[in-house]
This record gives structure tokens, sequence and C-alpha cells, in this order.
């Protein structure tokens, strides 16, 4: 017996000391999934906004969507189509009904970097300097027809859109949260534009193109807004704290590493096809930057919310993957003279990188 319990004894300080010397493991423990509960409490809003929304905009679920997956992801929108189709309409009518303090700018070839920071104001009576804000101090700004303004006002708005702040002179001031850009653009008027530059054009996560509504939703339009004084009133259906709610909940959607290796190879794609056998190299100029990998990754987990879930699947990706990557893809003069667009290119590189 005596043996016995000196061995029991040795067993027990190799345990103490074990527990002492040997470092407990630091690394944190995975995130539990948001429940059902939180995630329906979370996107509740997202359904009546588009009831409210509808009230004025007929059709256009497309964009509708779209501009609700820049409102989570903290993303900047940019939309592009003919006249009248309702873009302005539909960026004002979405401030109004989420509550937010809304700016419109109407970007004209004479407008200065000053019309949309601000800039210091020298007052006489005390002989010094006083900051004027400009439009851009707004949680939704409008940048109505943003290519009609030569690049020296465009860059104006890119320091704001990335680092959400802006410096008037030796000043920098915050921008208030959420602060979205909006931008509209006209394809078929070329003459008094100027292209936007791509580091400009990279700033924004998602591109529309919007197209013409149906049959049925061009005799809505019709009915409904052939009057003189079209009924567009909109009540506010939630409030900008939802969204601020909703977007922490965006964090907490979960992508499976085998997701986070698919998005990394559809952007590695657009640079180095070869290497995915892809016959795409002499088509495209510049592929997509690390930006277009996490905006790609942010839109695909805001969109994942929208349908209730708490994960990204590849459908997501599929789905949202055209409007983060359209401009991001630069096609090559011998893409152009073949009249091979930026979208067939996108297309192609879906097509071929395997899905997990």
């Amino acid at each position: 017996r005596k043996p016995l319990a000196r061995y029991f004894v040795i067993d027990l300080l190799q345990l103490v000391i074990f527990a002492i010397f040997i470092p407990m493991s630091t690394e944190p423990s995975p995130t539990p999934p948001p429940s059902n509960e939180a995630l329906e409490s979370a996107i509740a809003w997202i359904p009546t906004l588009r009831q409210e929304i509808a009230r004025v905009i007929v059709g256009q679920r497309y964009l509708v969507d779209r501009l609700i997956v820049g409102l989570l992801a903290n993303g900047h929108v940019l939309l592009e189509g003919v006249p009248g189709l309702a873009k302005t309409l539909s960026i004002r009518t979405l401030a109004t009904a989420t509550d937010a303090d809304f700016k419109r700018i109407q970007f004209t070839p004479d407008l200065l970097p000053a019309d949309v920071i601000g800039t210091l104001i020298y007052s006489p009576k005390d002989s010094t300097f006083h900051t004027r804000k400009g439009p851009i101090f707004a949680n939704l700004v409008l940048a109505d027809e943003i290519n009609r303004a030569p690049a020296k006002v465009q860059s104006a708005l890119l320091e704001a859109m990335q680092e959400h702040q802006v410096t008037i002179g030796d000043a920098t001031y915050p921008l208030p949260e959420p602060f979205l850009v909006l931008a509209t653009e006209n394809p078929i008027d070329q003459e008094g534009t100027y292209p936007l530059p791509e580091a400009q054009v990279d700033r924004f996560m998602l591109k529309l193109k919007v197209g013409y509504p149906s049959k049925a939703d061009e005799r809505e339009i019709l009915d409904r807004m052939a009057s003189t004084d079209p009924n567009l009133t909109v009540d506010a259906v939630t409030s900008l704290d939802a969204i601020r709610e909703a977007r922490k909940h965006v964090n907490d959607v979960y992508v499976d590493p085998k997701i986070r290796d698919y998005i990394v190879n559809l952007i590695l794609a657009t640079r180095s096809p070869e290497d995915y056998q892809l016959k795409l190299g002499h088509y495209i100029q510049f592929g997509a930057s690390p930006r277009a990998t996490i905006s790609l990754t942010l839109a695909s987990k805001a969109w994942a919310l929208m349908q209730g879930r708490s994960y990204v699947i590849p459908q997501d990706i599929k789905e949202i993957g055209m409007d983060v990557l359209r401009h991001r893809v630069i096609p090559s003069y011998e893409a152009e003279a073949e009249e091979i667009s930026s979208e067939e290119l996108v297309s192609s590189i879906f097509e071929a990188i395997p899905v997990p």
C-alpha cells in the first residue's frame, strides 16, 4: 500500500506542476451565431421599409434591395441608368423612410470642392477663420449626375468615402454615422461629362445598372403618377438606431473557410485568369482590388441577413457578385474592340470557378 500511495502523490504533484507552468490556450472562443429570434428582431424593419418605399417607387425591387444592402454593409452605391427611372427619387424616398439626414449635391462642370466639403470663411469682426461645413455632412448624400463634375470635384469625395471624415484647412471633422454616398450617372449622355477615376469608382461597394420597368409596372406608374399633384408622401418607418443594430448582426453572419476561399479565388481570377485555366488575360486590363474582396464578403453577409440566415451560402455571392465586380474589372482595348463588356468577363469567371 505504501508504494501505491507514493505513486499517487507523485502523479498529483506532476498535475499541479503542469497546471502552473503550462499556459492555458489564449485563442478566443468562436462567436456563437445569433439566434433566430435576434435575427428576426434585427431585420424586422426591412419588409416595412420595402412597403413604404413601394408607396412611391413602382417595381424596382432590385434597386431597393441593393440600397438596403448598402445600408447594412456600410457601402457606397453607384447607380447607372437612363433618365426617368426614379434613381434620384428612390434615394430621396429611402432617406425619408429611414429618418436619415439627407443632402443632395447637383454635380455640374462649375462645381468646386468647397461646394461639397465646405471651406474656411474669414470673419473681419474677430479676424479669424470659421469653418462652414458643406452638404457632405449628412447620413445619406446624393451625388446627382456625379460624372458631370471634373476630377478635382470628384476627388473631394475620396477622403469622405474611405475614412468617413473631412479635412478642412488644418482640422479634420468626422462624418455622421451611418454615412453613405449614393451617386447617379447617365450612361448615354457623354457631352459635358467626365469619366470617374478608378480610385473613385473603386470606393463604391456596388454599382447598379437600373433598367426599364416591365409592362405591368409601366401601367401602374401611369395610373399612379399621371397627375399634376402625385402623392409622394412617405413616413419614417425605421430609425438610424435600428440600422446600426442590424449592422452589428451583419458582423456576426458566419462565413465558412471554404466560402472565404471561393471569394478569394473569384478575385484572383480577375487578376490572373490563366492561373484558373481562363483565356481572358488579354481581355482584362486591370482586375479587382483587395477592396473588392472585402466588399464582396460584406455585401454577401448583408444579403444573407436579409434572407433571414446567419450564414453565407455560395448563392449569396453569386447574387451580389456582379454588382460588386462589374465596375472593378476593367476591359482591355481588345475586349472593347470585340464588344466584350465587363459583365461578360465577370460572368465567365463565375462560371469557371468551382463552387464549394
